[in-house]
């Protein structure tokens, strides 16, 4: 192999060079040379080079036999071939002429850029990818803000990406031979980008021809690319380049440069946040880019954009649209199911996607739900545990208040049902009986009724890929409360049991406060319908567990039931949310949980869902635990005696932290980590208070600490670890931090349960190569924290 094979500069390149520079590189080295547009410079370490260093190393044979022992339709075989394949890969030594020709290229591109040193994007660049009917993208990896030290490196894993899971899936599906698909590797000039993110030149969802897209971010593009961040939204027409809408969210979180040679996530200053991070000049001279790279190649166009600090706008990758660009469906925006046009009403925070359609019903006090029909659009301020029946029949739920995490967000989520909150005046602008139109996932209401997909059918978590039959060493867990749905979920999502099944739902089937319940003689009705719930679940999940949380009703979010005035009145204080509560009810109120466990013990012995475990909610102190355990042994499930029976206890409160070691010598089998009381009673901060909401962070260093000295605890007594708040599934780094403590599964909603795994199988992967390299962890979220593991372990040993 000659040194001119090895490095091809992106001038030289051009779009018929895809057999030697993969589709990224030759796309790159077509807008670079050819079509004009900024472009940062570059070079691509050539396809043959990957195909010689095979060669020279034996490494095709290896590869090729561990391929044809794999059932790429078994996740577990795909999986282990995957690992098996990428390890060899990036053990084997590379020939002394490829280290020191891509060293030398580096060397010239920092000569021909005017800089000693430059930081470089280092990135896959398949021989198939970015053809028009077959992206590869996104199944190979990439490595930003690298220098020469770490750039062989790198190289090294962009060539064993080849053959993750579902590149490997891919090729099968789509009819390419493993042998016939080679990588060439992408070595650009780093952007600092303050602002970045994709512009598509057809309106993706609807396919619209005649509009074209911009999602923006501050920092990093990776943030938008990889799904972690909401961004802006610009919609603009491209006969007059005018802009169409404009959607601005706030913006908490970037990823930014590292000058140590990584990246790392940042909170976005407050003087940004809310502020766009397009100019209307910039996101129309970008608009024009984009329909300049469209004209050339003659299809619709995916691209990814930056805007450095000096705000020049760089065209950083340009792959066909595969959706609707090529034969596909490409159409204007307002047939079938496309894009909503029309008046916009209100816009909020998209938090359940689909789109619904129906009168508006604003309801402010939940004592008016019963005038509630089934199809209207639910509006109101915020939804608690007791409008879950309005909700289950609504076409669209809006409110006011809430985010991400809020009772709206989960419970829409989970039924299906399209959901915007965070409108802030909704129930001011809608009005009863008006016509509206929802968008879910774009956080708009817009005025009359346009096609919908409505209600529980709509969409709940239906897998996109191969990702839900994955095999991951963490378990992946659903959360729920609504049993009806409990079958479609479990087919739909596959996840490996639920991780929190909540109990207030069955109780407001039931239509009465249980003390008023027991007075009228109605025991019998609460333990059947509390059995038949619980069986329906376990039977959906068998043999994978259940985690039933026992009640944990505050007093307010019962007052509403009929008897909730009478017998809740003297125990609503000036904030519910530490008073009268979880497990200090039930020895207070010993009655009302004895035919709770009656309903467990009965779908445990008399059903035989031996798969049910039981979880204690609020558990402060160690006294009030012994109490509720002698209750629960009273009435058959004695957790100490019963090897089957599991025992778990929330984690909310910091005294369930500081004294898990005292929890787990009274035989506990597992604790899972409520995330959001637990936050706000570390920091004393309550989340639904709007006056110090910028206080609540999930992430802070305080909450993390509580956490990581838990599960360092639990592992010492076999206890297993979970946790069933929204922050995994909200912050990706979360999720590492969690699986680098030693978590044992997750618990999340319904519509992230897919793409979860998938994030853990990733994590479980780079953990292992890390380890099987005898790499430094280096976690990206809470260091101190985690440092603090590594001490409490070491000291131990």
């Amino acid at each position: 192999m000659k040194k001119r094979e090895f490095i091809l500069w992106f001038e030289n390149l051009r779009n018929k060079d895809i057999p030697i520079a993969g589709g990224k590189c030759a796309n790159l080295g077509e807008l670079f040379g050819r079509i004009g547009v900024p472009v940062p410079n570059g070079f691509a370490v050539s396809a043959s080079t990957y195909q010689g260093f095979l060669k020279r190393s034996g490494a095709e044979e290896k590869i090729e036999e561990i391929l044809s022992e794999t059932d790429v339709n078994d996740m577990e075989s795909l999986q282990a071939a995957s690992d098996e394949i990428r390890k060899y890969v990036e053990e084997l030594p590379v020939p002394k002429e490829i280290e020191k020709a891509v060293s030398g290229a580096y060397r010239e591109l920092c000569k021909k850029v005017g800089k000693k040193t430059v930081a470089v994007a280092v990135r896959s660049s398949a021989t198939a990818e970015d053809l028009p009917g077959a992206s590869f993208a996104g199944q190979q990896d990439t490595f930003l803000n690298v220098y020469e030290k770490g750039l062989l490196k790198s190289v090294k894993r962009c060539w064993s990406s080849l053959f993750t899971p579902r590149a490997i899936f891919y090729r099968v599906e789509k009819g390419f031979s493993h042998s016939d698909v080679l990588i060439s590797v992408a070595v650009q000039e780093m952007v600092f980008a303050k602002a970045a993110g994709v512009m598509f030149t057809i309106e993706p969802v609807s396919g619209d021809v005649e509009k074209l897209v911009i999602n923006g971010s501050w920092g990093l593009g990776e943030a938008i690319v990889s799904g972690q961040v909401t961004p802006d939204e610009y919609l603009v027409d491209k006969a007059d380049l005018k802009i169409a809408d404009k959607q601005v969210v706030r913006k908490e979180r970037q990823i930014v440069s590292d000058k140590k040679g990584s990246v790392k996530w940042l909170s976005v200053p407050k003087t940004k946040r809310e502020k766009p991070v397009l100019t209307d000049k910039q996101i129309v001279e970008l608009a024009e880019l984009g329909m300049k790279i469209e004209k050339h190649y003659g299809v619709g166009q995916d691209i990814e954009w930056a805007l450095d600090e000096d705000d020049r706008l760089f065209i950083l990758q340009a792959r066909p649209e595969t959706v609707h660009g090529e034969g596909g469906s490409a159409r204007k925006g307002k047939q079938g199911g496309g894009t909503v046009e029309g008046k916009v009403l209100v816009k909020g925070n998209g938090v359940s996607p689909g789109r619904g359609a129906g009168k508006v019903k604003v309801i402010v006090d939940v004592k008016s739900i019963s005038k509630f029909k089934k199809g209207d659009v639910l509006v109101t301020k915020m939804t608690t545990p007791d409008w879950v029946p309005a909700m289950k029949i609504a076409a669209a739920v809006v409110t006011d208040l809430g985010g991400k995490t809020c009772h709206a967000a989960i419970v829409s989520r989970e039924l299906g049902v399209p959901a915007v909150v965070g409108c802030e005046n909704a129930t001011e602008v809608l009005q009863d009986g008006q016509e509206v139109t929802v968008e879910g996932q774009r956080g708009i209401i817009f005025e009359g009724i346009q096609s919908a997909e409505t209600g529980p059918q709509a969409q709940v978590a239906a897998p996109a890929d191969m990702s839900a039959q994955i095999t991951t060493a963490t378990k992946v867990y659903v959360n729920l409360s609504i049993p009806e749905i409990a079958k479609k979920i479990a087919d739909e999502t596959r996840a490996d049991g639920v991780g929190l099944l909540r109990a207030e739902h069955l109780m407001l089937s039931i239509g009465k406060h249980p003390r008023q319940l027991l007075e009228e003689g109605g025991d019998q009705e609460m333990i059947d319908t509390f059995a038949q719930g619980l069986g329906q679940v376990a039977g959906a999940f068998f043999p994978g567990p259940v985690v039933y949380r026992c009640l944990d009703f505050k007093p307010d979010e019962f007052l509403e039931l009929p008897g909730g005035e009478k017998y809740e009145r003297d125990h609503v204080g000036p904030n519910p949310m530490i008073g009268y509560r979880g497990q200090y009810r039930y020895i207070k109120e010993d009655d009302i949980f004895r035919l709770e466990l009656r309903a467990i013990r009965r779908a445990r012995e008399e059903m035989g869902y031996k798969n049910i475990c039981v979880m204690i909610p609020f558990v402060r102190t160690r006294r009030v635990f012994r109490e509720t355990v002698r209750v629960m042994a009273e009435e058959g499930l004695d957790h100490r005696n019963d090897p089957e029976f599991k025992l778990w206890i929330m984690v909310e409160v910091p005294s369930a932290c500081f004294m898990i070691d005292e929890f787990c010598r009274e035989g506990i089998d597992g604790v899972s980590f409520g995330t959001n009381d637990l936050t706000m009673l570390v920091l004393g901060v309550d989340r639904n208070d709007a006056s110090v909401q910028e206080l609540y962070d999930e992430r802070n260093l305080g909450v993390l600490r509580a956490i990581a000295y838990t599960m360092h605890v639990c592992r010492k007594y076999g206890v297993t670890t979970s946790i069933c708040g929204q922050a995994p599934s909200v912050y990706p780094d979360y999720l590492e931090f969690m699986i680098r403590c030693g978590c044992t599964s997750i618990s999340v909603n319904p519509d992230t349960v897919v793409s979860s795994r998938r994030s853990v199988a990733m994590l479980e992967q780079k953990i292992g190569l890390e380890n099987a390299l005898g790499l430094v962890s280096k976690p990206k979220i809470a260091k101190i924290a985690m440092e603090d593991v590594f001490f409490w372990r070491n000291l131990d040993d």
